[in-house]
């Protein structure tokens, strides 16, 4: 699989916090019967590692993925539990070469022209826009459509089920990460059901 491919699963990436390991099968089982077969696990928590083992090992038909990978030596953990894409919040040089050595389809974190333009000389021209709302929204991705209109990205940090529509708009914009499909809440009370739904609805945002 391509990165061009992962992006066109969904139009919304799932971005998952998982504190508790044993919500991550469930809540993949939850995202997968609302329609969304893919699901990006953050490494922002102790649980995080194991919850992207376990959904790889028993949810084989939901695309998992490593998301807030920020070192080096992630990458190949990521690989070996089982991740079938990674994505970073920027694009350190250490870290990039890491997440290619892999193999792995890599969805970059890219916020600047600069960092933007740099990816493309790595010949990664689909890329996370972050963090999208602070970083100028919609507004600033149709600005770089101008200079770089080869660039696909998917925008994550500050996008809702209110303002997603407006980004998929967007002729740059190929799908948007987004935590609003497991909310903390529907997670602690184990709410599998509001899960699928909250997928279903998402799932439907291109039509």
């Amino acid at each position: 699989m391509k990165t061009a491919d992962l992006l066109a699963l969904s139009p919304v990436i799932p971005v998952v916090v998982i504190e508790d390991v044993e919500h991550a099968v469930p809540l993949a089982r939850a995202l997968a019967r609302g329609g969304v077969g893919v699901i990006e696990v953050t490494l922002r928590t102790e649980a995080g590692l194991e919850a992207l083992r376990r959904i790889a090992a028993e949810v084989p038909d939901v695309v998992v993925g490593a998301g807030t990978v920020t070192a080096p030596e992630q990458t190949t953990l990521c690989e070996q539990a089982g991740a079938r894409f990674l994505v970073t919040p920027g694009a350190s040089p250490r870290v990039l070469d890491a997440a290619l050595d892999t193999g792995l389809p890599l969805l970059p974190g890219a916020a600047t022209l600069t960092e933007m333009m740099t990816l493309l000389e790595h010949g990664l021209p689909e890329m996370k826009f972050f963090p999208a709302l602070p970083a100028g929204g919609t507004a600033y991705l149709s600005a770089v459509l101008g200079p770089l209109p080869q660039v696909r990205f998917c925008p994550t940090g500050g996008i809702t089920a209110d303002n997603a529509r407006q980004f998929l708009a967007l002729p740059n914009v190929a799908c948007v990460g987004g935590s609003w499909l497991t909310p903390k809440e529907a997670l602690l009370a184990q709410d599998w059901d509001r899960v699928t739904q909250l997928a279903a609805e998402a799932s439907t945002l291109l039509v």
